[in-house]
Parts: C-alpha cells; structure tokens; sequence
C-alpha cells in the first residue's frame, strides 16, 4: 500500500503526537482524501510491529461495513486478522487482533473484548457532545472500562471535520474532550490543487435564502420547519426546473431535501419533467435502497434525492452534482453534503454545486468554514416570555396558557427560485448580470463618525423582490475616492459636478443622472463584500436648465459596502 505524502505525514504526526503528548490526537483529512489508508497503515504497524491490538470503532453499521471493504483491499495482507463486532451485522468476533465494532454493540461490553492498545474513532464528528441518542456518553462508557482493562490505551480520532454536526469542535481539553488536539489536517483547496479532489463549482442565480424565521433546536433548524419553508408548490417547480437546466450535461445528481414529503415532492416534479428520480430515507427498505443506490451508483439512474441518509460514508464517485435543496445550521452537515462530489471519477471533470437554501452564504466556501463553537443548549431558548402576562413558557405554545394571549405565527420568507452562486471555494469568482428594476439615491453618515466627517451618497440598485445592491460614491472627498465620484458623474449626467451628497442627491431624484438599465456584480468566495464591475446606462439626460452643455467621461465601477463597512 502506497501512501500519498499527506497521509504518510498524517501517520507520523499520529506516533509523533501519541510518543509526546498524553491526552487524544485527530486527524482531519477531507472527504475522499483517503482516511482509509491511514487508519489501515497504523493498524498494520500496530499489529506486525508492535504486537498489538487495535479497535476501530464507528456509529453506523454502513461505516463499518465499507470499513472492512476498505481495510481488505487496502492491506490485504491483513484479512486474516480482521473481524466485525456487531449485531447489526450479526457478528460478535472476539479473538482477532483488528476488530471493527459499533459503539452501540460494545460500549457496555469492553472487558468481553479484552485488552486493546489502540482504539480509532471512524467519522469522529458524528459523536455529538450530550448522550442523547446515543452519543459520547457511549464513547465513554467504553473508555472507561477499556482503560481498566488497559490503563495504557489510547484513542485516536479520524474525521473530514473537526466540528460535531450542531454544537462545534470535536477536539476540547480533557477531561472535557474525548478528543483533545488535532494532531494534523490537511485542507480540501491543498487536495485538489494536488490533483486527488475533485474541483467545484457553482452555478445559477443569485438569491438569498431568508432562515431568519427558523427556529433552532440542538444546534439545527428545528426539522418540521425547514420542511414547511421548503416545501411549497411553485418553490419545488421552480427548483426542479433550474436543476433538470443545469445538469444537461451532468450524470449523475444528488439531491438532499429538507424531509420526506418534501423530497417525495421533489421525486414527483421531477417525473412530470420527464426525469426519473430515485427516492431513500430512513425508513427505506434496505432492499430498496440497495438496489437504489447501486443503479445510480452504475449511472442508471440520474437523479437521486434522499433524507438525511446520505451524509456520511457513502461513496459514488460519479457524482458530479449536489443540489442542496434545504438550508443548514450546522457547518458539519453542509459540508459532508457537499462533500459527495469531492471524489474523482473518468466521467466527470468537476462537480456542480446548487444551493438553494443559503449555506454558502451562511456558512462559508468549504474550504474556510465559519465555524463558531455552541456549547449545548446555546442559540434559540426552549422558552419564550408572554408579552401579555409575562409568564415564561415552552417555545412551543401558540397560546399562553396563563392568560390566553394568542402568539403571531412566524413570519416564514420563502426560499428563492435559483440557487446561490456564492463561490463553494474560496477565490472562486463569480460575476452576474441583473435586470435594474429601480435605483433610489440616498445621503449616508459612517455610523459612529463625528459631524465634520465626510458624507457619501448611496445608491441602491433594485433588481427583484429581494435582490438589492449597493454602492457608495464620494463627492464630500478628496484625493481618489474624489476621483471616482467624477467619473461616475460624467459618465451619467451633464449637470455640473456637485459638491456635497445632498446635492448629488437632490439632482439624482430630479433627473439628471442616466438610466441603469443592468449591473454585473462580481462576488469572490471568502471575501466579504461584493462589487459592481459594469453597468448598461441608457442615454444621459439633457441639462435640467434645458442649456445643450455636455461633460463628456468614461463609466468606471465604484466599490460595494456594507452599511456599517463604508471604509471613509
């Protein structure tokens, strides 16, 4: 087995970390970077060198088995010394050196498996951080027994992720952590400007998801409402639609929605366009979805949606489009979907990434995530005071029990009709035309400057429902911004170049200034501010005194801020 030079230095970093520290290591590597020669290498040397025993250990019965797949093509010289812990699989072997367990199986029964040196975690990020469902209190229930079978063991985490799916790092301080330091990571722009990724790329156009509505619950927008904001008529057309035109000339296209009805939803549109579409939740058959996945796995079936089943672990390397067709909270789960088209594959050159519901605006290109770190029970409160009586109660009441005063519903904004084009990398760009339904004009103060400082005139560009952009142009200053002011002046109006916002202002709203008819708007993933490259004028007006004096110049683009970022 032939390591690639990240993974032989993720194998040193692993012993170097294991011979000098004292507390857990994890690796990062991304999705399709190839965790499984890592955790196969060190196994080998476990066993034939050190004459030990290695447990691996993960939280699904799908993991494990591609985990024995894997680890018996990647060292076949090791088949005979691997053998499957777990119910699910119906197997309970004991005596080999290599076991691969589910944590569900075993977390009580670490003396029945004996003594251990090592123990790897598969998908470390899947351990969430309370015990409900199942989660680290399992891990350390059998830490706990497998360190007095063992007081030397040790414990090695493996992840594309070093952050749980809702509430932030995986790694912390012991005894806070079962995971403690990550020892190395290498990044997913490294990889695939290395050639062993896939490149991405984004396409459609620019609308924003509105999630503001959405309440949040474990770290995660609360499931029933995604499903609602989600699930409407003429949103699930439209979407469909823009999928079926992008993906011409793509083979095949996994679709996440926000739940069941929603993806049966999703599955009936895209029949009634002409397109089959397979379909597999939680509650598939596993006939079903055997047979499912391996048609689109083969290239027989095109379009794929699922539900939350397509996260992790599984692998089809001919995915060359992920269409997210629900919005997230959690940076883990964005990037685990859109890591399905990091694999490469003969039949693809890239893979395209549709986002309809804001995540990578929200979140982040995937390789530089905004990643806050929630402690549990932090974001939106459990409960919520009555304005009338003031009493405190559960989130969930649409009337207060108490006095019976009747809540609001939430406002729910529904998505867009196109994905996003915010760049899935960073410094990819991405430059859109739009259609200027209306431009209004307006005098902006810097938040927080004194009186005597420098006012700009703000000109906001109305391109749909919700689709607005802005500039900021500088006739109170001097030197450059100056510059460009009179630029942009001459090459709109023939009036003479004012002065002072409110001027510029004022003749702006009588008229003087051309028509916008288009704007392209140039966006750069990672960057946080977009800017206006070009614009389509219609004719300059005649001079508001009716004289037939021109001021000739060259249209130039002036830069796009945030309202509180205006950097004069």
């Amino acid at each position: 087995m032939q390591l690639r030079p990240y993974q032989s230095q993720a194998v040193a970093a692993v012993y170097e970390h294991l011979r000098t520290r004292d507390d857990n290591p994890c690796v990062v590597i991304p999705t399709a970077g190839g965790k499984t020669p890592v955790m196969a290498t060190i196994c080998r040397d476990a066993v034939t060198q050190w004459d030990g025993r290695v447990l691996i250990l993960a939280h699904v019965k799908e993991l494990l088995e591609q985990a024995v797949d894997k680890l018996h093509a990647m060292a076949p010289d090791l088949w005979n010394r691997i053998g499957v812990y777990s119910a699910g699989l119906k197997s309970r072997d004991t005596e080999h050196p290599i076991i691969v367990a589910g944590i569900q199986s075993v977390y009580r029964r670490a003396a029945e498996l004996d003594r251990f040196d090592l123990i790897l975690i598969d998908e470390a990020h899947m351990i969430p951080l309370d015990d409900s469902g199942g989660g680290e209190g399992m891990y350390r229930t059998f830490m706990a027994d497998a360190q007095i079978v063992n007081p030397n063991v040790r414990l090695i985490g493996l992840t594309a992720t070093p952050y749980r799916m809702s509430t932030g790092m995986i790694c912390a301080s012991p005894p806070q952590g079962l995971l403690n330091h990550v020892c190395y990571e290498v990044g997913v722009r490294e990889l695939i400007v290395q050639g062993y990724l896939c490149p991405l790329k984004t396409k459609a156009g620019r609308h924003k998801v509105d999630t503001s509505a959405l309440h949040i619950r474990g770290g995660e927008f609360v499931a029933g409402e995604v499903e609602a904001l989600m699930d409407d008529d003429s949103l699930v057309r439209s979407a469909c639609r823009e999928i079926v035109e992008q993906t011409e000339d793509r083979n095949s296209v996994l679709i996440f929605a926000a739940g069941v009805q929603h993806a049966l939803h999703v599955q009936r549109v895209l029949g009634e366009l002409g397109h089959q579409c397979g379909f597999v939740c939680g509650e598939t058959l596993p006939f079903e979805r055997t047979e499912t996945l391996k048609r689109f796995k083969q290239g027989d079936l095109k379009y794929l949606v699922n539900v939350n089943v397509l996260t992790t672990g599984f692998d089809a390397p001919n995915i060359d489009c992920v269409a997210l067709l629900r919005p997230t909270n959690s940076p883990g789960l964005y990037y685990q979907m859109v890591g399905r088209g990091f694999r490469l594959d003969p039949s693809k050159t890239d893979c395209l990434v549709l986002d309809f519901g804001g995540n990578i605006l929200r979140h982040g290109p995937v390789d530089a995530l905004q990643i806050q770190d929630r402690s549990p029970g932090s974001g939106e409160a459990p409960a919520k005071e009555c304005p009338q009586c003031q009493a405190v109660i559960h989130a969930a009441y649409g009337v207060c029990p108490e006095c019976g005063y009747e809540f609001p519903p939430p406002q729910k904004d529904k998505h867009e009709h196109q994905a996003t084009t915010a760049g899935v990398l960073t410094g990819e760009v991405t430059e859109t035309k739009y259609q200027v339904q209306d431009v209004s004009y307006s005098v902006h103060t810097k938040r927080g400057s004194d009186d005597d400082h420098p006012r700009t005139m703000r000109v906001e560009y109305r391109c749909g429902l919700r689709d607005n952009h802005s500039e900021w142009v500088c006739p109170e200053h001097t030197g450059y911004a100056r510059g460009k002011f009179e630029a942009w002046w001459r090459a709109r109006s023939n009036e003479p170049i004012p002065d002072t916002a409110q001027d510029a202002v004022d003749l702006a709203d009588s008229g003087a200034l051309a028509e916008a008819k288009t704007i392209t708007v140039r966006s750069v993933a990672g960057e946080r501010f977009d800017r206006i490259t070009d614009y389509q004028l219609g004719p300059i007006p005649p001079r508001l005194d009716g004289s037939d004096e021109r001021d000739e110049g060259l249209c130039e683009p002036a830069y796009a801020y945030a309202d509180d970022e205006v950097p004069f």
